[in-house]
């Protein structure tokens, strides 16, 4: 039972509220494009995507034990990892075993829409499960690759994944709603590697940060930061999104102190902690507000 309750922290619990909010755009352009939803099926995304978020997490806790990064690492409440098989290293197989436990659920259910929807998932499907395991141990040596694997991850594979689950067909709306969540969390994982960067580079690691430095990485950060309402605007002139998609506009709220404190703080990891918090509610916000507009769909 100890180490039961051991493993939750390699699972990283408090962030997988950004699963729900991306699986629920997804929800949001199947309602408006289709209208009426198998909520049984959504259930058994939001389980995958879950299972899929438990499991990439679990995985960068596991090797980034191994490589000795994690006890080089200075931990803030948003990067670093948790911390715990540095104080209970005998947790490192039980939490390898999770990690492939969770994927295999989300290879299973993966199996089971293929075969209930069709095919076409399967492209999608196989592009998850490599990022799930590939991520930390080779994705990070590559700067491009690091920067957009997470949000295909999160925007792509899950928005459109869960579109396609529940209305049978790939569609432009889910596609443009995806962007969101695709610049959104491409840019959480940038700035979250900003305090990082000096360790990462020990054990090979060569994100942005590491290869450009912080000052030029957050001018990707801050276009990336700009571009998701500039395709909630574009969506809705080009009618791939209602109007009221325009809900997902209040992000901006959000942006202008982030906007702020990366422009003044970047080399200062102390005063970029708060960053990373506001950082985590624009990706959890912006994406419900959008779907929100969806479920509403005026005009539809």
């Amino acid at each position: 039972m100890k180490e039961i309750k051991f493993l939750l922290d390699p699972m990283r619990l408090p962030f997988l509220v950004l699963t729900p909010a991306c699986v629920v755009l997804g929800l949001g352009t199947a309602i408006w494009t289709q209208g009426e939803i198998n909520w049984f099926d959504f259930a058994l995304v939001l389980i995958g995507a879950l299972a899929a978020h438990i499991s990439v997490n679990s995985f960068n806790e596991y090797f980034d034990f191994k490589s000795g990064l994690d006890a080089k690492t200075r931990r803030t409440p948003f990067s670093g990892g948790s911390g715990r098989l540095q104080k209970n290293p005998e947790l490192e197989k039980p939490a390898y075993i999770m990690s492939w436990g969770f994927l295999a659920l989300v290879g299973l259910i993966g199996i089971h829409f293929s075969i209930k929807v069709g095919p076409a998932l399967i492209p999608l499907g196989l592009l998850g499960l490599s990022l799930i395991y590939f991520y930390t141990g080779w994705i990070t040596r590559y700067p491009l690759l690091c920067l957009i694997a997470p949000g295909l991850g999160f925007g792509t594979l899950m928005v459109m994944g869960t579109d396609y689950v529940l209305t049978g067909s790939y569609s432009w709306p889910a596609f443009v709603a995806s962007l969101i969540p695709f610049f959104l969390v491409s840019n959480l994982l940038l700035l979250n590697q900003f305090p990082d960067a000096e360790v990462d580079k020990r054990v090979g690691r060569k994100h942005y940060p590491i290869q450009i430095g912080k000052t030029r990485s957050s001018r990707i950060y801050l276009a990336f930061l700009i571009l998701p309402f500039v395709v909630i605007g574009l969506g809705v002139v080009f009618d791939s999104l209602p109007l009221s998609g325009l809900l997902g506009m209040l992000g901006l709220i959000l942006v202008v102190p982030i906007f702020r404190g990366v422009l003044t703080q970047v080399e200062n990891t102390e005063e970029l902690i708060p960053v990373l918090g506001q950082n985590v509610l624009v990706n959890i916000v912006t994406p419900i507000l959008l779907a929100v507009g969806l479920v509403i769909g005026w005009p539809g």
